[in-house]
């Protein structure tokens, strides 16, 4: 048995969160643990939970320091073999995509990380676009540097493999957090689906211009000045010739 664990941490998410709950339960996959760590919110969000956790639930609701640092704790609280973090809102692509993505793993000797494709939806969970970066065909820690080109949630790994979030990070700890990982994976395959629809509304999103001067310090860091500086200017030109699609 391959158990899974989904982890979504949450504050004040009582019209997003039953959607992610309800993605999870709906799973063909039957071994899969959710574990819920809420940061201690003032509105529905506990009552949401409370209502529709079933024994596969796993939650807490407490103050942390922030979502990597609920990350953090919520990972501490995982058993199963690969965890995937998705957020209040976020889903599963269908209700198969755990259950493939196992035998995936299974077909490939379970390896350290696996990867898949993100389509973007809308407060009501309809789809609005697909994810401007597309994820390549082969993945390594040095494939960033074209930018995070496999959304977080759709980054799945082994839980030996974890190591925490960096807090001095406040946007955008999961670029360094993935970069970190797959430099000490030693298998990392392509799921060849698409994985999850992703709610764009989320931390990152609400506070671009931190995140990005915080991934650019990401970057330096894994890549070098240079390095950096210069796909950052290809960043500007592929911005301008190549435009996010929406419908």
């Amino acid at each position: 048995m391959n158990l899974f664990t989904v982890i979504t941490v949450t504050y004040n998410a009582e019209h997003t969160l039953a959607r992610t709950m309800k993605s999870v339960q709906e799973q063909t996959y039957s071994h899969i643990e959710h574990i819920i760590v809420d940061g201690n919110s003032i509105d529905g969000t506990v009552d949401l939970i409370k209502m529709l956790e079933t024994e596969q639930t796993n939650w807490v609701s407490e103050k942390d320091k922030g979502i990597y640092d609920a990350m953090n704790k919520a990972t501490a609280m995982a058993t199963g073999n690969y965890i995937c973090y998705l957020n209040a809102g976020d889903t599963f692509y269908d209700e198969n995509t755990v259950e493939k993505l196992i035998a995936t793993a299974q077909q490939y000797h379970l390896p350290d990380i696996l990867y898949g494709e993100t389509v973007v939806v809308n407060n009501e969970g309809k789809f609005l676009h697909n994810r401007r970066l597309k994820a390549p065909e082969r993945l390594n820690w040095k494939s960033f540097k074209q930018g995070m080109l496999v959304c977080h949630q759709a980054f799945i790994v082994k839980r030996r493999l974890f190591e925490p979030y960096d807090l001095t990070y406040r946007f955008s700890a999961d670029v360094d957090w993935c970069i970190r990982l797959m430099k000490k994976s030693k298998s990392i395959v392509n799921l060849h689906q698409v994985m999850i629809k992703y709610l764009n509304e989320g931390v990152t999103t609400a506070n671009r211009k931190a995140s990005l001067k915080e991934r650019y310090r990401i970057m330096t860091k894994h890549y070098g000045a240079i390095s950096t500086l210069l796909h950052h200017a290809w960043f500007v030109v592929r911005a301008i010739l190549k435009p996010e699609k929406k419908n």
